[in-house]
């Protein structure tokens, strides 16, 4: 089965939007603190159910399935058609997006890595030899804008293939009218000349 267009661009779409639903998730389900409890020299911190970390995971997984169908769909032949990468770059607005779609994937991975990574070392070690912890969490806004910034990805990445599809019809129309036009010059040669030009040639 052939895959459309619109089809990648669903399933762009839809994974980026998912990536986007488990970040601000994962950000509303973050507990501001664990609560510290002093032992014989040490403080363990116990902290509330936190699903934060296993949604980051679900958010990133998401934000990289929807950068690799996004990227992959730039090139997929269209109706078994493909088209030379050399005629896509030729567009400086293709070149443009393709670029901040990257940009905008990579520090989304970045922002949700990096709270969902700390958040579970902060869980794991939970016991601190500083009596002074305060029993400290992931730093707060960091997983809701990575799903913001995931979400753009995904919108730009659905930019840069309604770039190349009208970049593919650009193309096509072109590699048609150049045949049409060898075409044409044949027929005039062989058919178009008068009788006495063709008898002196």
């Amino acid at each position: 089965m052939a895959v459309t267009v619109r089809q990648m661009s669903l399933i762009v779409g839809t994974l980026g939007v998912l990536s986007f639903i488990f970040g601000v998730i994962a950000e509303n389900k973050k507990p501001i603190a664990g609560t510290p409890i002093t032992g014989k020299g040490v403080v363990v911190c116990k902290y509330p159910s936190d699903p934060s970390v296993a949604l980051g995971y679900l958010s990133f997984a998401f934000l990289m399935a929807s950068t690799v169908a996004g990227f992959l769909s730039l090139f997929y032949p269209y109706k078994g058609k493909s088209v030379p990468q050399s005629a896509l770059f030729r567009s400086t607005s293709f070149l443009v997006f393709v670029n901040i779609a990257l940009f905008s994937a990579g520090l989304a991975a970045a922002l949700l890595l990096w709270p969902t990574i700390t958040e579970q070392l902060h869980l794991s070690r939970n016991v601190h030899h500083n009596l002074e912890t305060d029993c400290p969490t992931a730093k707060t806004g960091l997983l809701g804008g990575g799903a913001f910034v995931s979400l753009d990805s995904a919108l730009f990445w659905l930019v840069s293939l309604m770039l190349v599809d009208n970049a593919r019809e650009d193309y096509f129309d072109e590699v048609e009218k150049d045949s049409k036009g060898e075409h044409g010059e044949i027929l005039t040669d062989d058919y178009g000349a008068p009788a006495y030009l063709k008898g002196t040639a």
